[in-house]
């Protein structure tokens, strides 16, 4: 049961988290029509159904090398996203129709934005993981924790 719930956890803050910020870049960043950025959120949220727990458990890992201060949480949660999200999200723009320069600013400007976007994003996944009933991991029901 614990990992059912972690599954439905971190696919829906993963869908809710970018799904808006997907748009945003997608949009005023890339230029893509609003037709094209239709086309790339539902082709996104189709990939991120199956990636939710996955990317879920990379980040668990990457933070695991964290430290207690804030600075290490931040690097440690932005470079979990990066190194995992942003080849995804490079093909889901270059296959709903981004091009040359727009598909460049979409990568850099998910690269920027997935950086910054880093730890509020890990901060969202620990909040919806409790929501849920878990740890902030997303391994155990609260209960266990320790």
């Amino acid at each position: 049961m614990p990992m059912r719930r972690a599954i439905m956890a971190d696919t829906t803050a993963l869908l809710l988290f970018f799904t808006l910020t997907g748009v945003l870049n997608e949009r005023f960043l890339a230029g893509m029509t609003w037709n094209q950025v239709l086309h790339a959120r539902l082709l996104g949220a189709a990939l991120m159904l199956p990636v939710g727990r996955p990317y879920g458990i990379w980040r668990d890992w990457m933070t695991r090398r964290a430290g207690p201060g804030r600075w290490s949480r931040l690097l440690w949660d932005s470079l979990a996203l990066v190194s995992f999200q942003v080849p995804i999200y490079a093909a889901i723009i270059a296959l709903s129709g981004a091009s040359g320069r727009g598909l460049v600013f979409g990568i850099f400007g998910a690269t920027a934005i997935m950086l910054g976007l880093g730890r509020p994003y890990g901060a969202f996944l620990n909040w919806v993981r409790r929501l849920f009933g878990l740890s902030s991991s997303g391994a155990t029901p609260v209960s266990q924790d320790a």
